[in-house]
């Protein structure tokens, strides 16, 4: 029975990360995006999408991991209010915008093995919908797909990582895009003065590291 306990016991040290010194340590995540698109007339994290995939961290100092994701995220904006643009109201907004990503950050663990991060996350674009509603209705010869996205988005991220139990994580995380993703917009649409729009967004999710 002493034997089995104590076999039980490293097992279970063994497929608990905390406990476990090792240099390499993978993850697995899931949760939600709140979502807007800065530069587009519109305010507020209105889109809801899904956030994703696989984490490795390599601890190369007792505090310091740095960690490299592979991610599947959805970006986008949403706007349900009625909103006066150049020479047309909108009453409807949607743009859905499908990424790969992977985000590179340097991770810092305190006691508990909660941990904090900061890096960059370089998206590449899957594909995109977007639609409008307005009044008066668009032209039949505008074609929101004349205003392409770019088909990449880099953006700065930083992270929370709230140690609940055994392995898991609360995951808060916020990122807003570097360069612009798209540079040209239906002049009806949008503001005169919008300089390209950015990517802006709130994750949150559940980890767990094994």
């Amino acid at each position: 029975m002493v034997v089995l306990g104590l076999a039980i016991s490293k097992t279970n040290a063994q497929s608990y990360y905390v406990e476990d010194k090792r240099t390499f340590y993978g993850g697995l995540s899931l949760g939600a995006t709140f979502n807007q698109v800065n530069g587009d007339n519109f305010a507020g994290y209105h889109k809801i999408g899904l956030t994703g995939g696989a984490i490795v961290y390599a601890q190369v100092a007792p505090r310091i991991a740095p960690s490299m994701e592979l991610l599947f995220t959805q970006k986008g904006a949403v706007s349900n209010t009625e909103k006066p643009a150049i020479n047309v109201r909108v009453n409807d907004y949607k743009v859905n915008l499908n990424y790969v990503e992977v985000p590179v950050m340097l991770n810092y663990f305190d006691k508990r093995k909660s941990h904090f991060g900061a890096g960059l996350s370089y998206s590449q674009l899957i594909n995109y919908q977007e639609s409008a509603v307005t009044t008066p209705a668009l032209p039949d010869t505008v074609n929101l797909d004349d205003y392409p996205f770019k088909k990449s988005d880099l953006n700065v991220v930083a992270s929370v990582n709230l140690h609940l139990t055994k392995g898991f994580f609360l995951n808060i995380r916020y990122q807003y895009s570097v360069l612009s993703i798209r540079d040209n917009w239906y002049p009806d649409l949008g503001r005169t003065s919008a300089k390209g729009q950015y990517n802006n967004l709130w994750a949150f999710r559940f980890m767990y590291i094994f």
